[in-house]
């Protein structure tokens, strides 16, 4: 039996499309990269340069428009700033066309209803790239919350800190939170949403915001640092959620897992990303693969109740590939149960975001609002 083939539009041409999203539909069988929306290439940084249409067959287009006009397009990735999603993902539900969009979804939660709502009514597949659900070390973390190793958890940590003495120039640095802008949606969307797998909607949420380069409590205006506690009151457990530009460390803290059998401590990064924007390839046979070292430390209460170090499971890694691999085969189902990231989920997150930016505003505890 043969395959369907479905052409996809990547609109942008950053680095998200270069890095996280062409080199993976390349790789799914029933995926072909059909155009490229880029507005303006230039040398060095220009699709027709890198995927000429002579030897690739690649389309090369300047105007959204042109792209969702094209009835033989049935995919639209969207790889553009945050404040531009709502519109073009509207835009392409309304043609027909599948869509996943880069995170941050959008800038709100109502928004992300919204489009989910026009996704079901046309009757086709809205998906987020929620890219580190990937990640191997989140997968060991949820190897070992699954397992019930660590036991019951009562405390986790999850860190996004970096050493950043100078502001971004691109979007991340330049667009405010209500465009999607900023360190909360850019990286505070990745670590919620890993704790929103773990453990679902949290009962409150408390947040601080911090300016760490001018050394000022940002409260409700835009941090370049958050500090966020949310309370699940049903089984007690705390989860901190911490991102940081001033941290001068030699291996940057990443999970710390606290449980009443044992504890994981992690430090240092997912590999994928670095390993795709060094030039690697996902089919390299190391990509996705972490070496147990000094990075990870799970201690076990023994039966005799001493505590142990012990290895860390080996996790096999299911990389970005997978996250590819489920979104082709929702397309091809149309089973909302096979679409990885839906954006209901999305959108849980958004209201996540949203309760600690009313916290941090208010210094009160703050209950996310979901429908």
């Amino acid at each position: 039996m043969s395959t369907t083939v479905y052409n996809v539009g990547v609109i942008g041409y950053g680095l998200s499309a270069k890095v996280f999203h062409i080199p993976f539909v390349e790789l799914t069988p029933s995926l072909k990269l059909y155009a490229i929306v880029q507005r303006h290439p230039a040398p060095g940084n220009s699709a027709p340069e890198d995927f000429p249409t002579s030897t690739t067959g690649v389309a090369h287009l300047t105007s959204v428009d042109a792209l969702l006009a094209d009835p033989a397009v049935d995919v639209v990735i969207i790889t553009t700033p945050p404040n531009t999603h709502f519109e073009l993902a509207s835009a392409a539900l309304r043609h027909g066309k599948h869509v996943l969009v880069e995170k941050p979804f959008v800038p709100t939660s109502k928004q992300a209803y919204e489009l989910d709502a026009l996704a079901r009514e046309r009757g086709v597949v809205l998906c987020v790239y929620q890219n580190r659900r990937w990640d191997s070390d989140f997968l060991t973390v949820q190897h070992l919350v699954a397992t019930n190793e660590l036991g019951r958890i009562v405390e986790f940590e999850t860190h996004f800190d970096r050493l950043r003495l100078e502001k971004p120039t691109s979007w991340k640095g330049s667009l405010k939170m209500d465009e999607g802008g900023g360190v909360l949606y850019d990286l505070g969307t990745h670590l919620l949403d890993q704790v929103f797998v773990l453990f679902g909607m949290p009962s409150a949420v408390s947040a601080k915001f911090v300016n760490q380069r001018e050394g000022r409590i940002a409260a409700g205006e835009e941090p370049d640092s958050v500090s966020i506690v949310l309370t699940y009151a049903a089984t007690g457990l705390l989860v901190f959620v911490r991102i940081g530009v001033i941290s001068v460390e030699t291996h940057q803290m990443r999970f710390w897992v606290r449980g009443t059998k044992g504890s994981y401590h992690k430090t240092g990064l997912d590999s994928q990303e670095d390993h795709l924007r060094g030039g690697g390839r996902p089919t390299d046979s190391d990509f996705g693969r972490e070496s147990i070292s000094e990075f990870d430390r799970l201690c076990i209460v023994g039966e005799d109740g001493r505590v142990e170090r012990r290895p860390c499971p080996t996790v096999e890694p299911q990389t970005y590939r997978r996250f590819y691999e489920r979104f082709a085969k929702a397309i091809a189902t149309r089973d909302p149960s096979d679409i990885p990231v839906p954006a209901t989920e999305a959108a849980k997150v958004l209201a996540i975001i949203e309760a600690a930016r009313e916290s941090a505003r208010t210094s009160v505890d703050t209950s996310p609002i979901v429908p």
